[in-house]
This record gives structure tokens, sequence and C-alpha cells, in this order.
């Protein structure tokens, strides 16, 4: 049975395939577009809209978030959390975050 299906999975593949009718339609489209003119458009880099802020809150606290526009990153000062923010879309996983409070906390078992 395995030698039969195998068979008929090579013969699939060494066969050429026709583009089915909905195939040729999308790739004929207006607004179909090609690899390259996807990348070309890829390259410009997409800025966050601090609009959204009144719309994102820390998933951890709800509490709303700060955006540092020089690390590009929502803060959320009273956990010393901040999340990046990738392409213009923040990441709000907290997995993801960064403590922003390590020099703090590192001078804290210092002193002691």
């Amino acid at each position: 049975m395995l030698t039969t299906t195998c068979r008929r999975l090579s013969q699939a593949l060494q066969r050429p395939h026709a583009l089915s009718a909905v195939a040729q339609r999308c790739l004929r489209a207006p607004g179909a577009r090609s690899y390259a003119d996807q990348n070309e458009k890829a390259e410009q880099p997409r800025t966050f809209h601090p609009a959204l802020l009144q719309f994102l809150v820390c998933p951890l606290s709800k509490k709303p978030l700060r955006y540092d526009a020089s690390t590009n990153e929502l803060i959320n000062d009273e956990l010393g959390i901040a999340y990046p923010i990738i392409d213009g879309v923040p990441n709000m996983i907290p997995q993801a975050a960064r403590t922003t409070r390590q020099k703090e906390k590192q001078e804290e078992t210092k002193q002691h």
C-alpha cells in the first residue's frame, strides 16, 4: 500500500501542472504584483503613530503606555518594562518586553 502511494506521489510530481482557471485569473488581475514590486515598497520604514497610544494599554497592568521615539518602544514606567515596536507594529507580548530598571536593581544589590 505504501509503495502504491509513493508511486502515485512521484508520478504526480513529475507531471507538468497546468494552472487552474482561478490561478490564471489571479495572475492576470490588475492588482496582482510581482515579488519585486512588493520588496520595493517594503523597504520604506514604517513608523509608529503616537495617536494609537489612546487605544493601547500594557497587557500586564492594563495601564497606559508612554512612547519613547529614541528607542522606538512603548514604556510602562510603573512596571519598568519596554515593548519593542517592529516595522511600526508594537509587539505587546510580555515575553518580548525588556526591563528598563535593570541598572536600578543592580545598584540596589551592590548597596546591600
